[in-house]
């Protein structure tokens, strides 16, 4: 099942602030995603609905609709 990824503005923001070389393994991991949003070092976020996925020094934050078949990337973070 192939999931569709949606990025918030907020997330856009971020991933235009990081470096190009650390912006690529970011793109990757989002590219993964869209077959298996949890693979790799993923964890889901206390008191949420929300998980984190570990690149490098960065987190990817994400909500998964799994009726939808959607992941909402909600924001990236160092």
């Amino acid at each position: 099942m192939s999931f569709a990824l949606h990025v918030a503005r907020r997330a856009e923001r971020s991933l235009r602030r990081i470096p190009s070389a650390r912006r690529y393994q970011i793109m990757a991991a989002l590219d993964a995603m869209h077959e298996d949003p949890l693979a790799g070092d993923v964890v889901k976020l206390k008191g949420t609905d929300a998980f984190r996925r570990r690149v490098g020094d960065y987190r990817i934050i994400f909500t998964i609709d799994f009726d939808h078949a959607a992941v909402g990337i909600i924001d990236v973070l160092r």
